[in-house]
C-alpha cells in the first residue's frame, strides 16, 4: 500500500508511539509570535525550565500588534524580545525588520519540503504549500516544542482534491479556497490533511499555493499541503544552492515528498475549475460563500487588503492593476498592509504603493491588526469590511462588524465602487 506525503513526513520524522495513535514527531522548524509564545514562556520560567531545544530551528517575530498599541501589547512583545536574546534566538525579526509570521518565514527560506513545523497560530497550515506538514497547536504543546523540539500527533488521514482546468482570468486561488470550504463545509475535514493536486495547482505560484492552503483550517483541516515541484525549488534556490548541484537534484531529491499513486485517502474530490467564477463569504462562517456576481451592490465601510492569505506582492500587483488611475469611492475608507518589508520594498520600486495612495488608500506597515481586530482597521458595530483576510466569524475585526472575504481583486474593485462588484479583470 502506498504512502501520502503525510504519511511519508510521520514515518520520517516518529521518535515514539507511547499510545496508540500518538505519534511523536521530532520537529524542524518551531514558529513563535508575541501573541501566544508569551504565555508559554512564562509558564516555562514558572516551571524552572527556561530553555530552548535549539535556537536554530526557533523563528520568531513580532507581528500582531506592531508597533504596540498599549501596554498590554508591549509587556507581550517585551517578553519575547527579552526571550529570544536571552536564549540567543538569531532569527527574530523585532519592530522594523517584522512582518506577518505566515509571510516572512517562507520568504526568509526557513520552510522546506518534508519538514514538519508547529506554530501557535492556526493558520500553520499555510506552510504546507512547500510539501511540509505545518500545524497550529495550543499552549502545552508549543511548550513542549520549544522544550524538547518534539510534538505529538495523531495519524493524519487525508482528503485529496483534484482540481483540474485553468482558472478564467480575474479568478485566484482566494476564489478556489473558497469554493473548496463551501464544499467541505467548515467541519468538512476535520482533523484531516487538505492535499490539493491537479493542473491548476501544478499552474499556481508559491503565493497562490500558500493562500490555498493558508484557509484549510478554515474547513477543520489541520494543514493544507501541495506538492513540491520545480516552482517550489525556484522560490527556494536561493537558500538551497549550495545543498545542491542544480535544481534538477533538488526537485529530484523533494519528489520523495510526493504522495504514491496507490496511496489511500479518506475520500477524493475532483472539480474542473475553469467554469469558477470570483467567490466571496457572506454570513458568520468561511462555508457561507457565494459568486461576488450574487452579492454585487452590497454596501461596505471599509476595504482591507493584506493578512497571511493576500498581503504579499502577487496580491499587491493584482490590486493595482485594478486600482491604476482610479480613486475609492467616497463611502469607504480603505487600508492596504503589505506582508513584509521586503514585500513592501518591492511594491515601492514597482510604484504600487504610489498607486495604492493615488487611489486613496491608507498604506500601513506589515501587520497582522486589522485581521483579528485588534489594530490598524478595528470596525465599528454594524460596519462592513471587504477584506483579504481568513476569517470572518462574528466580531472578527471589531465587535458587531462584519467581514465579506474575497480576493484582492474584488476588494481593489469593491473600493472604486463603494459596494461588492467584480473586478474589470474577470472574464464571464
Amino acid at each position: 500500500m502506498g504512502k501520502t506525503i503525510a504519511e511519508k513526513i510521520f514515518d520520517a520524522h516518529r521518535v515514539e508511539e507511547p499510545f496508540p495513535d500518538t505519534h511523536v514527531l521530532k520537529l524542524d522548524r518551531v514558529f513563535c509570535h508575541e501573541i501566544t509564545t508569551p504565555i508559554a514562556i512564562t509558564d516555562l520560567m514558572a516551571r524552572g525550565l527556561d530553555r530552548v531545544f535549539d535556537p536554530t530551528k526557533i523563528k520568531a517575530v513580532i507581528d500582531h500588534v506592531t508597533p504596540a498599541k498599549d501596554s498590554k501589547t508591549a509587556t507581550q512583545g517585551k517578553i519575547l524580545r527579552d526571550w529570544a536574546r536571552r536564549h540567543e534566538i538569531k532569527d527574530f525579526f523585532d519592530i522594523g525588520k517584522n512582518g506577518v509570521c505566515h509571510a516572512i518565514f517562507p520568504e526568509k527560506g526557513f520552510v522546506r519540503p518534508g519538514y514538519t513545523i508547529i506554530m501557535g497560530d492556526s493558520h500553520t497550515c499555510t506552510h504546507g504549500a512547500f510539501g511540509a506538514f505545518a500545524a497550529g497547536i495550543g499552549t502545552t504543546d508549543l511548550e513542549v516544542g520549544i522544550l524538547k523540539g518534539v510534538c505529538a500527533f495523531h495519524f493524519p488521514k487525508t482528503i485529496k482534491i483534484e482540481l483540474n482546468g485553468k482558472l478564467k482570468p480575474g479568478v485566484y486561488a482566494k476564489d478556489l479556497i473558497l469554493f473548496i470550504i463551501k464544499e467541505l463545509t467548515v467541519n468538512g475535514a476535520t482533523n484531516m490533511v487538505i492535499e490539493f493536486t491537479g493542473q491548476a495547482i501544478d499552474a499556481m505560484s508559491m503565493e497562490s499555493r500558500m493562500t490555498l492552503c493558508n484557509m484549510a483550517i478554515e474547513a477543520g483541516g489541520t494543514c493544507g499541503i501541495c506538492y513540491p515541484d520545480m516552482t517550489t525549488v525556484d522560490y527556494l534556490w536561493d537558500f538551497i544552492k549550495d545543498e545542491y548541484d542544480s535544481k534538477e537534484a533538488a526537485l529530484k531529491d523533494y519528489s520523495k515528498w510526493v504522495s504514491d499513486a496507490d496511496a489511500e485517502y479518506e475520500r477524493v474530490l475532483s472539480y474542473d475549475v475553469s467554469t469558477l467564477e470570483p467567490m466571496m463569504t457572506v454570513g458568520y462562517k468561511p462555508d457561507q460563500v457565494k459568486t461576488v456576481k450574487e452579492m454585487t451592490g452590497s454596501k461596505v465601510d471599509q476595504i482591507y487588503i493584506g493578512s497571511c492569505t493576500n498581503g504579499r506582492i502577487e496580491d499587491l500587483r493584482v490590486a493595482a492593476q485594478v486600482l491604476k488611475g482610479k480613486t475609492i469611492s467616497d463611502s469607504v475608507r480603505a487600508i492596504v498592509s503589505p506582508a513584509t518589508p521586503a514585500i513592501y520594498s518591492m511594491a515601492l520600486k514597482e510604484g504600487i504603493i504610489e498607486i495604492f495612495q493615488d487611489a486613496g488608500f491608507c498604506v500601513t506597515n506589515p501587520t497582522c491588526g486589522a485581521c483579528l481586530g485588534m489594530s490598524n482597521g478595528v470596525l465599528a458595530e454594524g460596519e462592513v469590511c471587504a477584506s483579504t483576510t481568513n476569517r470572518n466569524f462574528n466580531g472578527r475585526m471589531g465587535k458587531g462588524g462584519m467581514v465579506h472575504l474575497m480576493s484582492p481583486a474584488t476588494a481593489a474593485a469593491t473600493a472604486i465602487n463603494g459596494f461588492v462588484t467584480n473586478s474589470e479583470l474577470f472574464k464571464a
